[in-house]
């Protein structure tokens, strides 16, 4: 199983290169030579048997099958929920899928545990050690920390913006205790922190000399592990038609759902609609074929306040033909001048994916957050309601039904779910001590050469 870049100026590796160098040397994305056909899941089967099956498929000769078995065991014997990923009907037609089990309360969870084990088990065998770094727009940086705290073949590093996250999101990244764990509180945006890190990939002597690993979703075993529960969802469901609404920021959670029907995983065909804020770049892309350079701006769901969705370089590398040319240059030409349009031939392909895009406003989130508590009883976090709106909106047509991805737990965002609904959302018992724990991380200027600084002298240490 080898992996090529989006933009073709780098070698075909296997998953483990793939997987522990994060962003390809060229600046592209990794995605498979080929799309691997794999069984869909069957009802009643165990997460973390698809989890294996369906990670072994794109590992290949890197992991022994066995050892992604035991691996996968470990990852998910940690959630608190035996099916990982659980189904709830929300309404008729309408269902959630529970991603918020994990040890974060969060769906990027899901990918992390097993990234974790992944690296854990790829290092050990090779005795390297490397520095992982991630932007984190709020999720991903408390994954991340709960994966890899206290692994001796990995230092964390976590760029998080300072005061766009929310305060138990915060926490989740701060409080491990860990001595191989690094969080900067960066004074700007995710995208400030985003570009950062692909800076720090495009210097070759420095990304060498640390050892530079990255985790974010543009990591290729991310999108792999997170196709695993388009598949137990399909499954749960008898393969029916579906639609998936996906609330999206850097697109990875909504691209795995690409890659599993790719893949063979979801027989009752592919619909996704990716639901995003005001910080609405997907759906100019969907609905335009156009990226305009914009400014992230602070919404109630600040896990989506992303102006650049890294991972749509992997769609326009499929509906390009799989021309890293036409990608390379429009990225340049975006990087040049703050705007590109995609090539003609890929826009006209890309609404033959079976994904799409549309924005929900702040207003809109509050006042659906207030709705499906009045209609259900539930509480929601501010990005699941990004969703649970956008599903309403959106004709049943030809799906029998549509699964929301329910990526977070409301007690994220306590204070945005009083405001909402006037409720509290305290933590589960099991995070309760949470608050408790001491915070460490450090506020750093917007800076890429004060932020290597700190990284080389972490990284020495």
């Amino acid at each position: 199983m080898k992996y090529i870049s989006t933009r073709g100026g780098a070698g075909p590796v296997d998953f483990a290169g793939a997987c522990l160098a994060g962003l390809a040397p060229d600046g592209g994305l990794y995605v498979p030579e080929s799309w691997p056909q794999i069984a869909p899941a069957a009802a009643g089967e165990p997460y973390a048997e698809v989890a294996a099956r369906i990670l072994s498929a794109f590992a290949g000769d890197a992991i022994p099958a066995d050892v992604m078995a035991r691996l996968c065991e470990e990852a998910y014997g940690r959630f608190s929920h035996q099916s990982v990923a659980p189904l709830t009907q929300a309404g008729p037609g309408l269902w959630l899928m529970e991603l918020h089990h994990g040890p974060t309360l969060a769906f990027k969870d899901v990918a992390m545990q097993i990234i974790g084990q992944i690296y854990d088990y790829l290092l050990g065998r090779s005795g390297q050690r490397m520095t992982v770094a991630c932007a984190t727009s709020g999720d991903t940086g408390g994954a991340a920390a709960a994966a890899f705290a206290g692994l001796p073949s990995v230092r964390l590093v976590i760029l998080h913006p300072h005061e766009r996250v929310s305060p138990v999101q915060r926490l989740f990244m701060t409080t491990t205790g860990a001595e191989n764990v690094l969080n900067l509180a960066v004074e700007g945006d995710f995208d400030d922190c985003q570009a950062m890190i692909k800076a720090m990939f495009a210097d070759k002597a420095f990304a060498g000399q640390i050892g530079l690993s990255g985790v974010n979703s543009i990591n290729w075993a991310r999108i792999a592990a997170q196709a695993v529960y388009y598949a137990t969802a399909s499954a749960q469901l008898g393969h029916r038609p579906l639609r998936f609404v996906v609330p999206s920021g850097n697109m990875g959670d909504a691209l795995a759902g690409y890659v599993a029907a790719r893949c063979g995983l979801l027989p009752g065909g592919l619909e996704i609609r990716c639901a995003v804020n005001e910080n609405d770049t997907l759906a100019r892309l969907f609905n335009t074929g156009r990226m305009t350079r914009t400014a992230a701006v602070a919404t109630p769901s600040p896990a989506m306040d992303i102006a650049v969705p890294s991972n749509f370089e992997r769609l326009l590398f499929e509906v390009a033909g799989r021309d890293p040319e036409a990608v390379r240059r429009t990225y340049e030409t975006y990087a040049q001048s703050g705007e590109a349009a995609l090539p003609e031939s890929a826009y006209s392909r890309l609404s033959c994916t079976g994904l799409s895009a549309a924005s929900v406003s702040n207003d809109d989130t509050l006042a659906e957050m207030a709705r499906f508590h009045a209609d259900t009883g539930w509480l929601i976090c501010p990005h699941t309601a990004v969703g649970t709106l956008e599903a309403s909106r959106w004709a049943l047509s030809g799906a029998e039904a549509t699964i929301v991805l329910a990526t977070a737990s409301a007690a994220k965002f306590p204070e945005t779910v009083a405001e909402a609904t006037g409720e509290e959302a305290p933590l589960p018992s099991r995070c309760a001590d949470l608050v408790a724990q001491g915070e460490v991380f450090e506020r750093v200027p917007s800076d890429l050469g004060a932020v290597r600084a700190r990284i080389a002298a972490f990284a020495a240490g």
